[in-house]
């Protein structure tokens, strides 16, 4: 039986609405209840269930469903986009969002974050944004999705991230092996991220469908 992943893709302005007359204390609380609210009712709505005193986290913070611990999800969003990634069957599932356009320090943040191989591939070619955002968000859906959060230095954990490659398999032994996807989206780059295991047979991947509202 194939498993399943889905993604809803959207646009903060077709969701959120937030006073921005607000100080910005305010606004950022605000708007941050707004996305979780509109989190909620997407799980409602995948599930069909009552979140009523559903959702508790575990001791490193992660959210999840206390009478359906089949059933997981996780959120991720940038400045003008949010993706939710939910499954009825696929244990520990990561999701991470970027925008393309958004201004990094590149060099630096390489050099702090990315093991040797990821750094050397990047400047093979040539210091590519692509690439680098291929690198970072799935470095931050594999951690999210098993839970530890940024407990591990990031340049430890190699992604293995082929540069003419959409996905692959890492794995790090603090938190076990993982598989991810990478998608270039509406000047987004998204990457899905679920726990997998090594396999002379390969690994098997699951339907990913993605819902693109934006």
């Amino acid at each position: 039986m194939t498993k399943h992943i889905q993604i809803q893709l959207y646009s903060f302005r077709k969701i959120i609405s937030v006073d921005t007359s607000l100080a910005r204390a305010a606004y950022i609380k605000a708007k941050k209840q707004a996305i979780y609210q509109f989190r909620d009712r997407l799980l409602e709505q995948f599930f069909k269930i009552d979140l009523q005193d559903q959702l508790v986290k575990t001791e490193h913070g992660k959210p999840y469903l206390i009478d359906y611990p089949k059933f997981t999800f996780n959120h991720s969003h940038s400045r003008n986009f949010y993706a939710l990634a939910m499954s009825e069957c696929i244990q520990d599932l990561g999701v991470d969002i970027e925008e393309l356009s958004r201004k990094v320090r590149f060099e630096a943040l390489a050099q702090h974050a990315f093991h040797p191989q990821e750094l050397q591939h990047w400047h093979e070619l040539d210091c590519d944004p692509e690439y680098w955002f291929k690198v970072w968000t799935t470095k931050e859906a594999v951690l999210k999705a098993s839970g530890l959060g940024i407990r591990i230095n990031l340049n430890e954990l190699n992604t293995n991230l082929h540069p003419l490659n959409d996905g692959g398999m890492c794995e790090h032994p603090q938190i076990g092996v993982f598989a991810y996807q990478n998608y270039q989206l509406a000047g987004c780059m998204l990457t899905v991220a679920w726990r997998s295991e090594q396999s002379c047979k390969g690994f098997a991947r699951p339907s990913i469908q993605i819902i693109n509202d934006i």
